[in-house]
């Protein structure tokens, strides 16, 4: 699922990509925080296995950070294991075009909110990967 008003950042907003095992999660957690961030923050969803299993798949994965990876480049939130193996296996397939994409170890929901927000107000690919970072303090209570 890609949301946005361009695929890959080109309109001056860090995109983001989001990883998880889960295809209705991934795509779920990209309509939320599209909600949340407007409609100029390109969001790409990379969830579920190649059969459409639970699972990651690499292939699918490359293609997020392909797409994402122009312009202001991206943020990657992912949920658990395995995704974070192959998010950084699909970084080093990418080689240089990886450069303008910012793996961040940030809670999957609440991160992406947080980075979605920050992204809407055109904030830098820093400031983007560390507001998803702060969000692993934010209390709910």
């Amino acid at each position: 699922m890609t949301t946005g008003s361009t695929s890959n950042g080109q309109n001056g907003f860090v995109s983001l990509v989001l990883v998880s095992h889960s295809a209705a999660i991934a795509d779920g957690l990209a309509e939320l925080v599209a909600q949340v961030a407007g409609p100029d923050v390109p969001i790409v969803a990379a969830g579920g296995g190649p059969d459409g299993s639970f699972g990651t798949d690499g292939a699918r994965i490359l293609a997020a950070l392909t797409e994402a990876s122009g312009g202001a480049g991206a943020v990657v939130l992912m949920d658990i294991g395995s995704a974070v193996l192959s998010v950084r296996a699909a970084l080093e397939e990418l080689g240089p075009d990886g450069d303008t994409i910012e793996v961040a170890d940030a809670p999957f929901v609440e991160g992406a909110i947080a980075a979605g927000v920050t992204a809407s107000t055109g904030g830098t690919r820093g400031e983007v990967a560390a507001a998803a970072r702060e969000a692993r303090g934010t209390a709910k209570l």
